[in-house]
C-alpha cells in the first residue's frame, strides 16, 4: 500500500513519492507569536504532527521544521502597547506556545527557526532576487516583481489577470505594479530593525518561509503545509520567490487543513468567539481536544461548540474504557488457546484497515472509526467465556498501536498527592528565585502533564487540577 496525498496544487490526490528513498522532509507555517493561539492555529499544529507521526510510522525518516515568526506588525504594536521590547514579547509566548500545544500532545519540530535569527539568510535571498530581476529596491523598501513569476496565481488557481483587477497601491508604498509584495521593509522611527544594503529595515511576511525552508530543508522539499488561510497570498508568494531564485518547485505536495467555526459561525475578535487553547486546556482535558480535532478529516471545517466537545470525550472515554477491561482481564487471565487464531487474525485486519484509512490522505476520521470498530470486538471477545493472554496482549498492543501514531493517550497519568504538587511549586520557586528558569520550566511542564495547571497570582501561586 503507498500513501496518497491531496495536492492542492493540482486539486488531485496523487501517491506520495519522496525526493529521497525513505525520507521525507516536511516545512509547516508555525505561528506569529505576539499573544497565546488560538484553536484555529492549534488544528494545523495537531494535523501536521499526525502526519509526521504517521510517516515515522510507515517507516520513513522524517525532517519535520516549523517556523516562528518573531518580527512582524503584530509584534511591534504588542510590545508598543505593552511596553516591552519585541524579543521578550515573542519569547514569552513561544514558550507558550510550547506548553500549549504539548499539552494536545504534538511534538516539538526537529527544528523551530526564528526569523530573527536567519536574518542573514533573508538578506542574502533577497539580494539575490534583486541581481536576478525578480525584484527592485525603492526607497528602501524591496518588492517582487510579481509579473515577473510566469506562473504566479498556480497555487491557488486564481488568474494574475482577476487578481490585478482587485490588487491597489496603498498610502506610502512604492511599488511599480498594485501586485507586487514586500520582501523588506524601510525601518519607522522606534522599530526594532536590521542592517541591510537597502538601509535599515526588516522582512516581508512571505520572505521568511522561504529563507528558512531553503536554509534548512533545501531548494525542493516533498511536503510543504499550513492551514487553509495561507495558501494565498502567502504560500503563493512564496511559490513564487523561491521557485524564481532556486529554478526548482519549492514543494512537491501543499497541503492545507480546513477552518474552525465556533457554534457555526467563523471564528473572530468582533464576535467574541475567539477561543485560545491557553484557556481550553484548563477547562478540558487536552486530549479530548485533540480527539475532537482528529475526528474530522484535516481538510474539512470543523464546528467547535461545547456539545461537540463532550461528544468527543465520550468517544474517546469509549476506547480507553474498552483499553482498559482487555488490560483488566490480562491480569487474571490464564493462557487459553481458544479461538487464538480467529481474533489474531480480527486484530490484525484492524491494523490493515487502520493503515488504509490512514494512507488515504491520512484520514483520521476513518482512521478513528477503525479504533470504535477495535472497541467493540475487544468487548465482544470479553464475553467469551474463556480468554487467552495472547489475543488479549495483542488487543492490547492494537490499542497502544493506532493510538500512539495518533498521538492520544490511554490512560490519564497518575494523579499527584496534594503535598507533592505543593513541594514541586516549593521547588519551582526557589529555582525562579536562583534564575533557574530551565528548571523552573520543567516543573511546570512536569505538573501539566498530570493535569496540574499553575496560575501566578500577586498573592503567589495558585493551582487546579484540570477534568
Amino acid at each position: 500500500m503507498s500513501i496518497v496525498i491531496y495536492n492542492t496544487l493540482t486539486r488531485e490526490k496523487e501517491t506520495f513519492q519522496p525526493l529521497e528513498e525513505g525520507k521525507v522532509k516536511i516545512y509547516v507555517c508555525g505561528p506569529t507569536v505576539y499573544n497565546y493561539i488560538h484553536i484555529g492555529n492549534a488544528r494545523p499544529a495537531i494535523v501536521f504532527d499526525t502526519v509526521r507521526r504517521y510517516f515515522e510510522y510507515r517507516g520513513f525518516d522524517v525532517q519535520f521544521v516549523s517556523n516562528f515568526t518573531d518580527v512582524d506588525d503584530k509584534l511591534i504594536k504588542a510590545a508598543n502597547e505593552l511596553g516591552e521590547d519585541v524579543p521578550t514579547i515573542a519569547e514569552r509566548f513561544i514558550h507558550a506556545y510550547h506548553e500549549d500545544v504539548s499539552a494536545l500532545g504534538v511534538r516539538k519540530a526537529d527544528c523551530h527557526p526564528r526569523v530573527t535569527e536567519t536574518m542573514p539568510e533573508i538578506i542574502d535571498f533577497i539580494d539575490q532576487l534583486i541581481a536576478k530581476g525578480y525584484a527592485y529596491e525603492a526607497e528602501g523598501d524591496v518588492y517582487f516583481k510579481t509579473r515577473a513569476f510566469e506562473d504566479y496565481g498556480k497555487l491557488s488557481h486564481q488568474s494574475i489577470n482577476d487578481l490585478r483587477s482587485g490588487a491597489r497601491i496603498e498610502i506610502g508604498e512604492k511599488k511599480h505594479d498594485p501586485l507586487d509584495f514586500a520582501l523588506w521593509k524601510a525601518a519607522k522611527k522606534g522599530e526594532i530593525s536590521w542592517e541591510s544594503p537597502w538601509g535599515k529595515g526588516r522582512p516581508g511576511w512571505h520572505i521568511e518561509c522561504s529563507a528558512m525552508a531553503k536554509k534548512f530543508l533545501g531548494d525542493t522539499i516533498d511536503i510543504h503545509g499550513g492551514g487553509q488561510d495561507l495558501a494565498f497570498p502567502h504560500h503563493e508568494n512564496e511559490i513564487a520567490q523561491s521557485e524564481c531564485l532556486n529554478e526548482a518547485p519549492m514543494a512537491r505536495y501543499w497541503m492545507h487543513n480546513g477552518y474552525i467555526n465556533i457554534n457555526n459561525e467563523k471564528m473572530s475578535k468582533s464576535l467574541g468567539n475567539f477561543v485560545l487553547v491557553h484557556d481550553m486546556i484548563k477547562e478540558h482535558d487536552p486530549q479530548v481536544i485533540r480527539f475532537f480535532m482528529l475526528a474530522v478529516h484535516y481538510r474539512n471545517p470543523i464546528n467547535f461548540s461545547n456539545e461537540l466537545l463532550e461528544s468527543a470525550k465520550t468517544g474517546l472515554n469509549r476506547i480507553r474504557t474498552a483499553y482498559e477491561n482487555v488490560k483488566h482481564r490480562l491480569s487474571i487471565s490464564a493462557n487459553l488457546a481458544q479461538n487464538e487464531e480467529k481474533w489474531t487474525k480480527k486484530i490484525e485486519e484492524l491494523r490493515q484497515d487502520f493503515i488504509r484509512e490512514m494512507d488515504d490522505d491520512f484520514n483520521t476520521a476513518n482512521a478513528i472509526a477503525v479504533l470504535f470498530e477495535a472497541a467493540k470486538e475487544a468487548n465482544l471477545y470479553l464475553q467469551e467465556e474463556n480468554t487467552s493472554t495472547t489475543v488479549l496482549s495483542a488487543f492490547i498492543g492494537l490499542f497502544e498501536e493506532l493510538t500512539g501514531v495518533l498521538g492520544l493517550t490511554l490512560t490519564k497519568e497518575e494523579e499527584l498527592l496534594d503535598e507533592e504538587i505543593e513541594a514541586l511549586i516549593q521547588e519551582r520557586n526557589e529555582a525562579r528565585k536562583e534564575r533557574n528558569f530551565a528548571r523552573a520550566d520543567e516543573i511546570r511542564d512536569e505538573l501539566r502533564a498530570k493535569n496540574i495547571i499553575l496560575e501566578d497570582t500577586p498573592q503567589g501561586v495558585r493551582w487546579k487540577r484540570q477534568s
